[in-house]
């Protein structure tokens, strides 16, 4: 019996074995989970830690943990499994750094995409809320932790920003474009958010 080529099937097709997948809410929730723990956990110590400690250095400290922890999960898991992007450097031979940006045609999940590029864009917005708060009250001490967090947070932004566009001559307005988008789409989901589809039995092969 002759065997027939099977056609290869399109990145958009489910593949074999994930059905169970396709109305998930969530198929990566620890993962999702770690992406937006650490950045928000960051933001709620920066602005109570006066509460519960007179000392600087232990808040500083803190702080840093947090944004540490947060660019390595958001770097090397969270963008590479929720998106299926990936930015990365190396060093050649000749002692020359090279930027690599990434991106992987993949079926993603539109529940953690939405998820991943709102923690991603709103906590940069909100340092830089607090770098202008600390500029205007004269907190110096407290700024170079924000400029930190902007370096750290926005590093992450610029990256996947770049993954997703790829080479494009302009990026900036790209980014802009790309950030409002977001925005606008995800304060649509939660404002109107759209009913779950309709499961339906299996049905037999004949």
């Amino acid at each position: 019996m002759n065997s027939a080529t099977v056609p290869l099937l399109d990145d958009d097709t489910i593949a074999f074995g994930e059905e169970d997948n396709a109305n998930k809410q969530f198929v990566h929730p620890y993962i999702v989970f770690f992406h937006l723990v650490f950045r928000s956990a960051a933001v709620v110590v920066y602005i109570l830690c006066g509460w519960f400690s007179d000392s600087f250095i232990a808040s500083f400290v803190l702080v840093i943990l947090l944004l540490s922890a947060d660019f390595w999960t958001v770097k090397n898991i969270s963008g590479r499994l929720l998106v299926g992007l990936r930015w990365w450097n190396y060093v050649d031979d000749d002692g020359k750094s090279h930027w690599v940006f990434e991106s992987r045609q993949s079926r993603i999940n539109r529940n953690e995409s939405r998820l991943f590029w709102m923690g991603l864009i709103l906590c940069p917005l909100i340092w830089a809320g607090f770098f202008i708060i600390c500029l205007f009250g004269l907190k110096f001490k407290w700024m170079l932790l924000v400029l930190i967090a902007l370096t750290l947070t926005g590093a992450n932004l610029y990256g996947y920003i770049k993954c997703k566009f790829g080479a494009k001559e302009n990026l900036q307005s790209a980014t802009t474009d790309f950030v409002k988008k977001q925005l606008f789409q995800n304060a649509s989901a939660f404002m109107f958010p759209q009913p779950a589809p309709p499961t339906t039995g299996n049905t037999g092969v004949v």
